[in-house]
């Protein structure tokens, strides 16, 4: 590796084990943190290896040949991830999407939809069930995948563009195949799919219009492509604010191309700003997050694939699940499921993470003592 950094190996073992209240009672359903946002999101990591390196995610010149990945021992395994959600459903959440690295990199990985799949709310209700991926086994997993319960999928695709995609993926995967995936997606029933790409300018902000308009003119409203602002995620991707494309200025291009007009979100919380063609030839969306912090409303937690919890895309510590998992009371019993119910509790509540907010107020990343997580440990 050109220079030694580390940012996952101190992250992976600071945590401590979540205080557990000494009277833990039955899950409460609705958990509030500090500025009063409930806890609705769980994105679940369920590795930390991916096929591309990706500048703005897994840049090939710190993850390379002799990078050190997560042990197998070490990720939780599919009952261990199927408990923790459990709990968070119990605790009101009611979306949870699987991550990555990439998700489908993770063997039997069916087997776990199937079993988050079966999970209910209090009120008998299933959670909605999603997975992001880069789409390149797509095509070969949809139909498994849809099967075993999965509902929605968000492909990741940076430009229609082959040489653009292939120079923007660094291992030379051709945009065609990423093409067949969402495909197989919508053969499969996984309508409509969402197409995420983030948007670098001088790097591919030129395939914005040529993206959305091969969408709209091959799958209509049955493919959705949103644009994410280049966020300084983690410390390795190089991110400069003068890359960073505004999503106004995204939607101004698309508008130039294709008049659209602005419409409203669908559940509280959702990241995208949401637009329709006017012509009836489905929608966009923008996800703002260095432009317009949607901090104030913000749902969502993430649970790395070794079982660390983060209350924020851009948090520095994590909160280690695993070991109330994984470990035993003094008095030798295992932790019961309203025991980390009630951890969870006590996490959430003080939660008063903003630092999308914090960067917009400060016109720049706030300064931090510790190394932000990297996208690839706890997604997108």
């Amino acid at each position: 590796m050109g220079e030694n950094i580390i940012p996952l190996a101190d992250l992976r073992y600071a945590a401590t084990p979540p205080q557990v209240p000494e009277r833990a009672g039955p899950p409460r359903g609705l958990l509030l943190d500090s500025l009063g946002r409930p806890l609705r999101d769980l994105r679940i990591s369920v590795t930390d290896r991916c096929n591309f390196r990706c500048s703005y995610c897994m840049p090939k010149e710190v993850f390379d040949k002799d990078y050190r990945f997560l042990p197998h021992a070490s990720l939780l395994s599919f009952e261990e991830i199927t408990r923790v959600a459990r709990v968070f459903v119990a605790q009101g959440v009611r979306k949870l999407r699987l991550t990555g690295g990439e998700p489908l990199l993770r063997k039997d990985l069916e087997q776990l939809v199937a079993q988050l799949a079966a999970l209910r709310t209090a009120e008998g209700a299933a959670p909605e069930l999603t997975l992001t991926t880069n789409g390149s086994l797509l095509a070969r997993k949809a139909r498994a995948l849809r099967g075993a319960g999965l509902r929605r999928v968000t492909v990741s695709l940076d430009a229609l563009d082959d040489a653009v995609f292939r120079r923007m993926n660094d291992v030379d995967f051709p945009v065609a195949d990423v093409l067949a995936g969402i495909d197989a997606a919508l053969a499969a029933g996984f309508a409509p799919v969402k197409v995420n790409m983030v948007v670098k300018r001088g790097t591919n902000d030129h395939e914005i219009v040529p993206l959305a308009r091969h969408l709209r003119e091959r799958y209509g409203a049955r493919a959705v492509l949103r644009c994410i602002e280049f966020m300084d995620v983690g410390a390795t991707n190089g991110w400069r604010m003068d890359e960073v494309l505004p999503s106004r200025e995204v939607l101004a291009r698309i508008a130039a191309a294709f008049p659209i007009e602005p419409i409203e979100a669908g559940v509280p919380g959702e990241t995208a700003q949401r637009w329709r063609y006017r012509d009836g030839g489905g929608e966009v969306g923008v996800i703002s997050s260095v432009t317009q912090a949607f901090c104030h409303e913000c749902n969502r937690a993430r649970l790395s694939t070794e079982g660390k919890l983060f209350l924020c895309l851009f948090a520095s510590r994590g909160h280690d699940l695993r070991a109330l998992l994984r470990g035993r009371r003094d008095d030798g019993r295992p932790w019961s499921d309203d025991e980390i119910a009630a951890a969870l509790e006590l996490i959430w509540s003080a939660r008063d993470d903003r630092y999308s907010a914090l960067r917009a107020a400060q016109a720049g990343a706030p300064s931090r003592g510790e190394r932000r997580v990297e996208m690839h440990y706890i997604g997108g």
